[in-house]
């Protein structure tokens, strides 16, 4: 089912796959992964299959029940770009998407390349926002593959930021969320590598989303990520993009 979602830049999650399979340094420690095999130790049967690469036809109509419009995040809990996700079942997601106008669903991939080959040949729903993870600097190039794309909404997801990412051309992109990492073996992200991304979307007038500290603070301590919280300079910083 969808369920309300504790992320703050969204306010449902919507998940018609499931599972995922590791490309980049923000997929080491995946939060995603290690809820899945929770769930399936539950017993939940949408996680029969633990963190393995599944699609769900059961539920395609979920977005069909909530008709006070939301801000949708599609496959919290996977990638709808992965590989093995077949493009005909990618073309059922976006009948839904179209179908439901009164939602805006935020389509995240650290896949880039499939994802602009899936719409070279498909239209972008004009309530679908797509985004790519950039958490570190081999992954920059994913920006390239999106910056033209003919989305409402092009957006960049640095989370967990797990270095400095150094200069960036933010061409064509309308919204940048930046965060730390959270769970037992996360690594540190230091807050001048947050501030060098604030400062190039402000030099851009990019709407910037500060989200959280994560595990560790700004001032280097590792503790609980509430107690951390989601200041940067001393200011809750959560900017959204203007769509119609």
């Amino acid at each position: 089912m969808m369920a309300n979602s504790k992320i703050e830049w969204t306010n449902k999650s919507w998940n018609p796959v499931t599972g995922c399979s590791k490309v980049s340094e923000g997929c080491r420690h995946c939060y995603a992964e290690v809820m899945a095999r929770r769930l399936k130790a539950m017993g939940q049967i949408k996680y029969e299959n633990g963190f393995q690469v599944t699609t769900h036809e059961e539920s395609l109509m979920e977005p069909f029940k909530w008709h006070k419009p939301q801000m949708i995040f599609v496959c919290s809990m996977g990638d709808l770009f992965h590989e093995k996700v077949p493009d005909v079942f990618i073309d059922k997601v976006m009948d839904t998407i179209e179908k439901t106008p009164q939602h805006r669903y935020q389509l995240l991939t650290k896949r880039a390349e499939r994802m602009t080959k899936y719409f070279s040949n498909h239209p972008i729903p004009h309530n679908a926002w797509l985004g790519v993870t950039v958490e570190c600097k081999s992954s920059i190039k994913r920006i390239d593959f999106i910056r033209n794309l003919d989305a409402s909404v092009k957006f960049l997801s640095c989370e967990p930021l797990v270095e400095d990412l150094g200069c960036i051309d933010l061409t064509g992109i309308n919204w940048i969320i930046v965060g730390g990492e959270s769970g037992m073996q996360a690594r540190p992200m230091k807050e001048k590598w947050a501030l060098n991304v604030k400062q190039q979307a402000e030099n851009m007038n990019i709407p910037f989303f500060f989200k959280q500290w994560g595990t560790w603070g700004a001032d280097g301590i590792k503790r609980n990520k509430h107690v951390n919280g989601k200041l940067l300079e001393g200011k809750i910083i959560q900017e959204l993009p203007k769509f119609k």
